[in-house]
């Protein structure tokens, strides 16, 4: 019932898993916006409150045709970095505004410098009236020329509740995938029956703003395995730096190492097998680990690391201290 007083099960069922238990019928979340709704209805709302900001990561299910599934780049199942603003008309330009700014200033950390913006018009299968459409789609377009923003309008392409903005990203090998959004909904929260009371006293309906920025968790994770061709920068590489022993009487030196960059807060192995040290270097190259320390005799009797770069750059000795301070550095400038 959830579903169809939002409108989803009129417009947006073929995509939706349902199922039945005890002759009632059930359908599997496609979107969290409807849950964010009964969240702000739990209480009076006023004016003051506004805007209102939830945000979380949800799980969705949408029951994609099978030919549209590639890999984790367009899944059944995934999880959304999803935010809801409820607000009043005259705030859609200043959240869209944040919005984009913060955005891009978060693509631009993952490495992405190329964003394509595109805005999405009303599609031909629709709720609310088209003055409520002409209003929407011109708060978006206000919201991007005060950002400064280049875009490409696509008509039809927008969701049946409301037009919304499109970021972009090109992969390695030039492919475009939609990622973030910012959609203006003028009509959801009156079907489900938010409202807040004005400054006049009266009862009103508020403005939602649905936002994700990079969208899918899974495809962005795999938009950035092939972006950096599984060479992420420091910051980001699930193991920042191995430690690995030329023979077995380094290891307690090793261990020391270790521990002392898991206290600094990164993400350390060591490697004590034992193996030549030339096999150990070129396992982790090939796993394009941003850095390996390489503990000889005479790291151990200086207290000292050696370290190697990625790109095979083998740098001299420094204190342990030094090398975690590079490594603060780095990580801190998402370098």
């Amino acid at each position: 019932s959830l579903w169809e007083k939002s409108g989803h099960w009129e417009n947006y069922k073929d995509n939706m898993f349902t199922t039945e238990s005890e002759k009632r019928d059930f359908a599997i979340k496609p979107m969290n916006c409807p849950g964010h709704i009964q969240i702000f209805n739990k209480g009076i709302r006023s004016y003051k409150d506004l805007p209102l900001r939830y945000g979380e990561f949800g799980a969705c299910h949408r029951n994609e045709p099978s030919g549209a599934l590639h890999g984790i780049m367009r899944v059944r199942g995934f999880t959304q970095d999803d935010g809801h603003i409820f607000c009043q008309p005259s705030q859609i330009a200043p959240e869209c505004v944040d919005f984009h700014r913060l955005a891009f200033k978060v693509y631009g950390d993952f490495g992405f410098d190329a964003v394509q913006v595109k805005l999405a018009l009303r599609p031909e299968k629709r709720i609310g009236s088209d003055e409520q459409w002409d209003k929407a789609e011109e708060a978006l377009r206000e919201a991007l020329r005060a950002c400064g923003a280049e875009w490409e309008e696509l008509p039809g392409e927008g969701a049946f509740y409301g037009p919304k903005i499109e970021y972009h990203l090109k992969d390695s090998i030039g492919r475009s995938w939609q990622v973030g959004t910012m959609q203006v909904d003028f009509f959801m929260p009156g079907r489900l029956g938010a409202e807040f009371v004005a400054e006049d006293n009266t009862r009103q309906v508020p403005v939602m703003l649905h936002r994700a920025i990079v969208g899918s968790m899974e495809r962005f994770i795999g938009i950035l395995i092939e972006n950096h061709a599984g060479a992420m920068p420091t910051w980001l590489a699930p193991v920042q730096v191995v430690v690995m022993n030329v023979t077995e009487r380094q290891e307690a030196w090793v261990r020391e190492v270790a521990d002392g960059l898991r206290s600094a807060g990164f993400r350390v192995e060591t490697d004590l097998r034992n193996e030549k040290i030339t096999y150990k270097i070129r396992e982790h190259s090939i796993q394009k680990l941003p850095w390996q320390l390489i503990i000889g005799d005479k790291e151990v009797a200086a207290r000292t690391v050696s370290a190697r770069t990625r790109a095979g750059e083998n740098l001299e000795p420094v204190p342990l201290e030094a090398f975690i301070s590079r490594l603060r550095d780095e990580v801190a400038g998402r370098k």
